[in-house]
């Protein structure tokens, strides 16, 4: 197992982990708000085998300083960038992005198309307005900033239970690593700043989702988008909305599971991810979309820890 390290990006320290063969494709992993690379936990020694894996934690996130601008899409996305450059990174690469990780991940590929080869979005913000009441809540001015002044073992059992369909993932280790990161010094501004910029109270903002797929889909590449029936904060039916965004697209859909499969269903979602990439590398573009559902909710053993 390789242990996180961090490297100088634009000044402030930035939190990696890098496995496999440099020599191989490489595959960036980027996490949801306020969370950090551990929510890629069961995938590194699964993928390590046949790509370079390249996590990080986006800026103010996790164990990474902020940016100095105030936190938006494009800004998160210039890190996860201007990060593969201090790696020396150039290739294109496999992005590969969580909740808000995916719209990140989109917004890299309107920043900068030449550097992606394909995408693939997991339970991935942007393709509705519905999500959680609890982050819609920190949207509201003065009740956001109460809410994330002091983060308590049951408020982050709490959000951590949000992310999951079997309720026994979320274990004492994963709640410590929560609130480890609740207690970095920018966390909760980065947090506040992250969802104002994106949602009301109400839902999710509208019109930058609709710029964020329109240049995306300039921009097409290789795309595979996948779900968790039982997802409690961004709901399983947003996945019709890509499908419309991205017709090429390639989707799943897996059953009795939450938020974020690379956990919960581990090994069928590696399986399911790495298929699609050797499809990407064998033929160019991929020449048909094939979308499924898997009918049963067949668990491999998840990770019990961060």
């Amino acid at each position: 197992m390789t242990t996180p390290t961090f490297v100088t990006v634009a000044g402030r320290p930035t939190r990696v982990r890098i496995e496999g063969d440099p020599a191989n494709s490489p595959v960036v992993l980027l996490h949801g708000i306020g969370r950090s690379l551990e929510d890629w936990g069961p995938q590194y020694a699964r993928m390590r085998a046949h790509h370079r894996v390249i996590a990080l934690d986006l800026a103010g996130s996790g164990f990474s300083a902020r940016s100095p601008e105030p936190t938006t899409l494009e800004v998160l996305a210039r890190g996860v960038l201007e990060t593969l450059d201090v790696l020396g990174e150039l290739r294109p690469v496999h992005l590969m992005g969580n909740s808000l990780g995916g719209a990140v991940a989109m917004q890299v590929v309107a920043l900068a198309p030449d550097r992606v080869t394909s995408l693939v979005l997991v339970n991935s913000a942007g393709f509705g307005a519905e999500v959680a009441l609890p982050l819609r809540l920190l949207a509201v001015p003065l009740l956001g900033e109460l809410a994330v002044r002091r983060t308590t073992r049951g408020s982050a059992r709490m959000a951590e239970l949000l992310n999951f369909a079997d309720s026994t993932l979320v274990t004492p280790a994963r709640i410590d690593h929560a609130l480890a990161i609740a207690e970095q010094p920018d966390a909760s501004t980065v947090l506040l700043e992250t969802v104002r910029a994106l949602a009301t109270f109400r839902r999710i903002s509208h019109g930058w989702r609709e710029r964020l797929i329109a240049a995306t889909a300039e921009h097409a590449r290789p795309t595979l988008a996948v779900w968790g029936d039982q997802d409690r904060v961004l709901p399983a039916h947003h996945l019709n909305a890509v499908r419309r965004a991205f017709p090429h697209a390639d989707t799943e859909l897996f059953a009795g599971i939450g938020h974020m499969p690379q956990i919960e269903c581990p090994e069928d979602f590696a399986n399911r991810v790495l298929a699609f990439l050797r499809d990407v590398e064998r033929a160019t573009p991929l020449t048909r979309a094939r979308s499924t559902t898997r009918g049963a909710p067949r668990r491999r053993k998840a990770a019990a820890t961060a």
